[in-house]
């Protein structure tokens, strides 16, 4: 939004924007409305040049030369122009030296005329190639400025103004937060349909508005001045441009940080225990990023994976390569190699030759426990368990890009592993399982539970077979992890075939 301009300026801005659009351009240049100001013969602006030195009749002839003059408002039609940064910085250049001049804000065709050439350093040159004495205009302008109004008691305004400028940021920060977590909030609710995000996201907004109490929101209110704000019309044109929803998030995750950062250090002149509440706030956000973005791209690449098969050599009853390949035949689309009795070396060249099948099956290839092991074989990734290596370190291990897994028994592992950025998580263990003995299950509870809590990718495990799976299926599960089912089946194509026509569809991304 412009300042308030008096109608001679706004005629003036008219000619400008129309003079540039016949021009071919795509803005309004600050010698566009150079241009205009002087075409006005009686303005108050043109006898002030003139005034100061300026041949106005020769200036205008020159433009008219050079670019086909400034054209009539009453002759010319065009589609209206954006203005230049540098041309809207004129006009609020403009409103500060009105004040000055006169006490008022309204933009009159004298202060524009100094405004330009101050917000331009091309135009003094301009004009004085045509006579044009700008020390001496400015000596005319200047000597009217209006005294100041003298007062009985000196007034004393530092602390007052200094803690009304800090509260207009505090204002237009806090308001930037809140957009920017209710967008992310959105994208959770409406997209993703993830119920632990978007309640996340919900309780940083509550817990921002909480440690903005102690502020006066009638304060905020107070010192809002939108019309007056240079920035509302300054943006790039990244800012508004969004490719992706991933764009959308990511862009937004930076507006929040930024916004409770300048929250923080502002924020400090009032409090500094808000000043600290707002530090902490801002580090959660940061946590709440990384489980957003790697979980986009975790939903991407894991988008129609269903079925998850997880292989120990000895537990098998035909070639690992047979199982890999029929088990891709048959729909898997996730093979893990299970190995807690091979020494590293033995360890490592078995790895390798899953990778080798697994790339000639068409199948992810993810490695349990080992994330040395995953990285020197090539793998698609790493399986922790509880007692595994933090997510975090498997992540420095095996870089951005690796899918890690984690087991989660119950709602607590489960959120954590959200947050600290696991790629999908393992749900159990459900049933009794005939290669594993667990100490207890964390049953078909924790698969409602679970799949009422989050919707990153989440493969259902422990004694899942076509006997076992629609009761899965009934709890809430659409991807499952399947081992001695397949490992010990005949046909282990027909095994995955039947395991996914009980799964239901996955949405599409």
């Amino acid at each position: 939004m412009l300042p308030e301009l008096t109608p001679a300026v706004a005629r003036v801005l008219e000619a400008a924007q129309l003079h540039a659009c016949l021009l071919g351009l795509s803005e309004v240049l600050p010698i566009h409305l150079l241009h205009a100001l002087l075409a006005e013969e009686e303005g108050r602006a043109c006898s002030l040049a003139v005034a100061a030195g300026l041949d106005a009749a020769a200036f205008r002839r020159a433009g008219s030369v050079r670019d086909g003059g400034i054209v009539s408002v009453a002759n010319a039609s065009g589609s209206v122009l954006p203005l230049h940064p540098r041309t809207r910085s004129a006009l609020f250049t403009a409103r500060d030296l009105a004040r000055e001049l006169s006490g008022e804000s309204t933009v009159a065709s004298d202060a524009l005329l100094l405004a330009l050439l101050r917000s331009d350093e091309t135009l003094p040159a301009e004009l004085e190639s045509f006579g044009l004495c700008v020390a001496k205009l400015e000596s005319i302008l200047l000597a009217q400025r209006q005294p100041p109004p003298k007062l009985e008691q000196p007034l004393y305004l530092d602390t007052n103004t200094e803690r009304m400028d800090a509260a207009r940021l505090l204002d237009a920060c806090t308001n930037r937060a809140r957009e920017g977590l209710r967008v992310l909030e959105d994208y959770c609710r409406f997209i993703l349909d993830d119920a632990f995000l978007c309640r996340t996201l919900k309780e940083l907004r509550h817990d921002l508005t909480a440690a903005l109490a102690e502020l006066s929101p009638s304060l905020f209110l107070e010192a809002r001045d939108t019309q007056h704000d240079v920035g509302v019309g300054l943006s790039t044109p990244s800012e508004q441009q969004r490719t992706s929803l991933c764009d959308v998030v990511q862009a937004n995750c930076k507006r929040l940080q930024e916004a409770l950062r300048s929250l923080e250090e502002y924020g400090k002149i009032y409090s500094p225990d808000l000043g600290e509440a707002l530090e902490q706030l801002r580090y959660r956000t940061y946590t709440l990023e990384r489980a957003l973005v790697l979980g986009i791209n975790a939903r991407q690449r894991l988008q129609g994976v269903r079925l998850y098969v997880l292989l120990t050599g000895s537990k098998c009853v035909a070639t690992l390569d047979w199982i890999i390949a029929e088990t891709a035949a048959g729909g898997a689309g996730i093979v893990q190699l299970r190995e807690k009795d091979k020494s590293d070396r033995e360890l490592l060249e078995r790895a390798r030759q899953v990778r080798q099948w697994t790339r000639q099956a068409g199948v992810l290839f993810i490695v349990n426990d080992r994330a040395d092991i995953a990285r020197l074989a090539e793998a698609d990734g790493v399986h922790l368990g509880q007692d595994d290596l933090p997510v975090r370190e498997a992540r420095r291990i095996l870089g951005p890009d690796a899918l890690i897994g984690v087991s989660t028994h119950n709602m607590e592992q489960l959120r954590q592993a959200i947050l600290d950025g696991a790629s999908y998580v393992g749900i159990g263990p459900t049933f009794p399982s005939g290669t594993k003995d667990f100490a207890e299950l964390a049953g078909l509870e924790f698969v409602r539970q679970a799949m009422a809590e989050t919707t990153l990718p989440a493969f259902v495990i422990g004694g899942v077979n076509p006997q076992t799976v629609g009761a899965a299926v009934a709890a809430g599960a659409r991807r499952v992890a399947v081992s001695s089912a397949i490992a010990t089946a005949e046909d282990p194509r027909a095994v995955c075939a039947t395991l996914l026509a009980a799964l239901p569809a996955l949405p599409e991304s």
